[in-house]
């Protein structure tokens, strides 16, 4: 039976990642407040080392081995981000990282990987063709998996980000994320349940693509779902919820919303031009549910969104 991580394993993460991690900013925009009908601000993890929030559930999962174990090195399949982080964070230790990466993965996420050193196996594009490549892997090197999300080291790692949301203001009602294999929204869940503190009273709201929309659905039937097409534009939210993730979200009641691949599309391009960042599709879904329903859906004062990741190919 898998452990579940607390608010204490989530507290112990951040302490042990301190220092080795950027603190991203919260920034504001009156324009994107305006839309949305409610404050917003955004937490800036495209801004992470190796570009996503990933590097925290990444780095924490690698620290927590011992350290025989990490020599031997590590080894996830993953779109693009999640084999990133755990390419720099191996780098770092200078340990080998082995990724099994879809062979339909954008060629930008695939040069990250590549930048920090990290080694490329190529697999189809479906859940399957990924687990199965993996399993070759692993009886080959002696890595160890790292899971891109259904993993107790790397949810504790993700909910960091939200900590640091808590720790830099008190004034936040709502914290907004897209939800993939469901690490980031787990993690966040956790964060915000400490009970000797007020940040318990913190609603957790999920975003998925309407085509990859199977925790909408996992959620209101209490019962996991199969992975839905891999054909959103949302590269990065493509994954079903992880058993444990699914277990944390479930117990928390973490209302999802909807939004279409254009209502995405119009949100990356409002939100890049508001905030002269760059972002992937991902991490504008979030933003996308909340220009779509915020009026109506948030009575809160003041809402954080995260920007998950920034890894995508800027044509001039």
């Amino acid at each position: 039976m898998q452990r579940t991580p607390s608010f204490r394993n989530v507290s112990a993460a951040h302490k042990r990642i301190a220092g080795r991690v950027h603190e991203t900013p919260l920034l504001s925009s009156a324009t994107l407040s305006k839309l949305a009908g409610v404050e917003v601000s955004f937490k800036c993890e495209n801004l992470q080392k190796s570009g996503s929030f990933k590097y925290r559930g990444a780095l924490n999962a690698v620290l927590a081995l011992p350290a025989a174990v990490r020599k031997l090195g590590v080894a996830t399949h993953s779109s693009g981000n999640h084999g990133a982080a755990l390419a720099a964070v191996a780098q770092r230790f200078n340990i080998p990282a082995t990724l099994v990466v879809p062979n339909t993965a954008s060629a930008f996420k695939q040069d990250n990987i590549r930048r920090y050193d990290g080694r490329i196996v190529h697999c189809g594009k479906t859940l399957k063709s990924r687990e199965q490549k993996l399993a070759e892997v692993l009886a080959d090197t002696g890595a160890t998996y790292i899971p891109p999300y259904d993993h107790f080291d790397v949810i504790a790692g993700q909910g960091t980000c939200a900590l640091e949301i808590l720790n830099a203001t008190a004034e936040v009602d709502e914290i907004w994320l897209p939800v993939g294999g469901g690490g980031l929204a787990a993690g966040t869940v956790l964060a915000t349940s400490d009970p000797a503190m007020t940040h318990q009273d913190v609603q957790v709201v999920g975003v998925e693509p309407a085509l990859a929309g199977e925790a909408q659905v996992a959620l209101q039937t209490h019962r996991r779902q199969p992975p839905m097409p891999p054909i959103s534009i949302a590269d990065g939210l493509r994954a079903p919820l992880g058993h444990l993730n699914f277990k944390i979200l479930d117990t928390y009641q973490l209302p999802v919303h909807l939004v279409s691949e254009q209502e995405i599309m119009d949100a990356q391009s409002l939100a890049m031009s508001c905030l002269k960042l760059v972002l992937e599709p991902s991490s504008a879904v979030p933003l996308a549910a909340l220009l779509k329903y915020g009026r109506w859906c948030s009575a809160s004062r003041s809402v954080v969104v995260i920007l998950t990741g920034g890894n995508v190919q800027m044509r001039l």
